[in-house]
């Protein structure tokens, strides 16, 4: 059979799982590889990629490895709309295997091909992915501004199914930006478009019913966020069979497991965590903890803390690799860099000599020399410091997701101590318990605070210690009898210094609601950090509760005491306390140590 005629049924069947395609396609492309141009090269493998994706029984890398050849094929062509294409197709598979950066700078690309070709409809498309791509970065404002720039282009050029498609990230997005009416009718306007401009879309109506019931599962009305789960999960099957859509049977799970129907809840999450496992995704941590809860909730211990060690194990596999990851793109950046640093020394020295020659040939010359040889320079600073300002883009990424995978990690290890002390009886292993989450609480604030905020280096620590005293407060159930007051001004620390006075602070929080304020007594707590002069930070901590009194004994293990003691001395600090209307501490740290 002629490759035209077999590559013509490849493009006919790409969506088929049929036994017959892989042998077929593969055996096309090894006849083309002999014969053929570039762009026939491009469409096998684009072919292949489709059924790749389409299948879902295969890794995410093998679609990958089919759409960066197929992008490596259509450069060679010259096809510029065909290049902008792949860029788009590929930048959705690079989301796919969680490689946010690529699929970053290949929709920019892209972009910049669609604009200089002025190709309206590939343009519409790559802002809608890019507002994919934020939501998933979760940059939930970045999200809805390119989609919303997408949409007229989109409307414009009718592609109305993409249009329906768009309004994907503006449910995710309005959601998470807490502007739910705004959510609700971008699902309406989506279920519309659907039914009025695009009945083959059939997975659409699927996944926009899931997106709001996640709203709704956010918002607390369960009775919604259920019939929207069970509809999504009904209307997949009717297309694709019972046995492809058990993935939304998570969400049901989650739902019943809210209402406390456990064995419905059970029956569901098992049966969708089995599809996620058999198609060998990994990214199922909350389906993992959802079926852990369902079987504590059962009675079946053993099983809850089965899944619990798998989404603990879940979550440090996923951080693992992307760390790996991008530790082998850094070793490839940092050879390719060397090699491109000798071409350029080569060519910088082949000028030089040019222009000695120059010289001796014409004087006159020189000066427009010179003025090219400016110019040359010029423009490649100006490129370096594009490269430059990238990785250092691509870093504060880098360490944004690690400060955040590393808040995961602590609030799951707090989760774990609280499920152990819940079972503990014995009132003084329960008080050690309770401290320890609060101490891994406390670091898990700071790494929040870095994520989120805009100096990846340092911590402000009036608003760390307004976020640490809520979350004492509520761990000792005293909101109403206790205020924590924090009078100072806005003061950065590097984490070094952060860490070990965010821990002082949770020790001497912690003994005074449990020792200041006996009886239910009402009493107030004043925190304060001040930089004294460039050498020395001052805190204090006080309270007006009972003090201590004399002749009696100290309560608790006293381990506290000595944490405190030996964080001190790591800060290289003095501390000094006195008894009046109550407890007061006071610590000097010097800055030489400390910063």
């Amino acid at each position: 059979m002629p490759i035209d005629s077999c590559l013509s049924w490849m493009e006919k069947n790409s969506s088929t799982n049929i036994d017959d395609f892989l042998d077929i396609a593969l055996q096309t492309l090894k006849r083309a590889e002999k014969t053929e141009t570039p762009s026939k090269l491009a469409e096998i493998h684009g072919a292949l990629s489709s059924w790749h994706a389409y299948n879902g029984i295969f890794p995410p890398d093998s679609v990958v490895y089919h759409s960066e050849k197929t992008l490596d094929y259509y450069q060679k062509s010259g096809n510029e709309l065909k290049v902008a294409d792949t860029y788009r197709t590929l930048a959705i598979d690079y989301i796919n295997v969680r490689e946010l950066d690529k699929s970053q700078t290949a929709l920019f690309k892209a972009i910049a091909i669609y604009e200089s070709i002025e190709n309206d409809k590939g343009l519409g498309n790559a802002y809608r992915t890019l507002g994919s791509l934020y939501q998933i970065m979760e940059d939930f404002e970045k999200s809805v501004e390119y989609t919303n720039k997408a949409i007229p282009i989109l409307e414009k050029t009718e592609q109305y199914a993409l249009v329906a498609i768009a309004q994907f990230n503006l449910i995710i997005g309005y959601g998470e930006l807490e502007e739910y009416d705004k959510a609700y009718k971008a699902t309406d306007y989506c279920l519309e478009l659907i039914e009025s401009k695009a009945p083959e879309e059939v997975f659409v109506p699927v996944r926009a019913h899931s997106y709001r019931g996640d709203i709704y599962l956010k918002l607390k009305d369960y009775e919604n966020a259920l019939k929207d789960f069970i509809k999504a999960w009904e209307l997949c099957k009717v297309n694709i069979g019972e046995e492809r859509c058990a993935t939304y049977r998570t969400e049901i799970g989650e739902v019943y497991l809210l209402q406390h129907e456990y064995q419905k809840a059970l029956n569901h999450l098992n049966a969708g965590i089995k599809a996620y496992e058999n198609k060998g995704q990994n990214n199922i941590t909350r389906p993992y903890l959802n079926l852990s809860k369902t079987y504590e909730a059962l009675g079946d211990f053993e099983n809850a803390l089965l899944y619990k060690d798998k989404a603990a194990t879940n979550e440090k596999e996923m951080l693992e690799d992307k760390i790996t990851n991008l530790k082998s793109e850094a070793v490839i950046k940092y050879e390719t860099g060397k090699k491109d640093e000798a071409l350029v020394a080569q060519a910088a020295l082949l000028e030089q000599k040019g222009k000695v020659q120059t010289l001796i040939i014409a004087i006159a010359c020189l000066l427009g020399i010179l003025l090219i040889g400016l110019w040359f320079f010029f423009n490649k600073n100006k490129k370096k410091t594009k490269i430059i300002k990238a990785k250092n883009a691509e870093n504060e990424l880098l360490l944004k997701e690690i400060h955040h995978r590393v808040k995961n990690n602590l609030e799951m290890v707090k989760s774990l101590i609280a499920l152990q002390s819940a079972k503990l009886e014995d009132s003084t292993a329960k008080e050690a318990m309770l401290a320890s989450q609060n101490r891994v609480q406390s670091m898990g604030i700071i790494h929040q605070k870095l994520y989120q905020g805009e100096n990846l280096g340092s911590i402000e620590m009036k608003d760390y210690f307004i976020n640490l005293s809520e979350g004492i407060l509520d761990s000792f159930d005293a909101e109403d009898k206790v205020k924590i007051e924090c009078a100072m001004e806005q003061l950065e620390l590097d984490v070094d210094t952060a860490v070990p006075i965010g821990l002082i602070v949770n020790e001497l929080l912690t003994n005074a609601l449990k020792y200041a304020f006996p009886d239910n007594t009402v009493g107030k707590i004043n925190i304060s950090l001040s930089k004294t002069s460039d050498e020395l930070l001052t805190l204090s901590v006080s309270d007006n509760g009972v003090g201590k009194l004399a002749n009696i004994i100290p309560k608790g293990t006293g381990f506290g005491s000595q944490l405190v003691q030996l964080l001190t001395q790591q800060l290289d600090g003095e501390m000094r306390e006195e008894q009046d209307n109550g407890t007061k501490l006071y610590f000097q740290f010097k800055m030489r140590r400390a910063a």
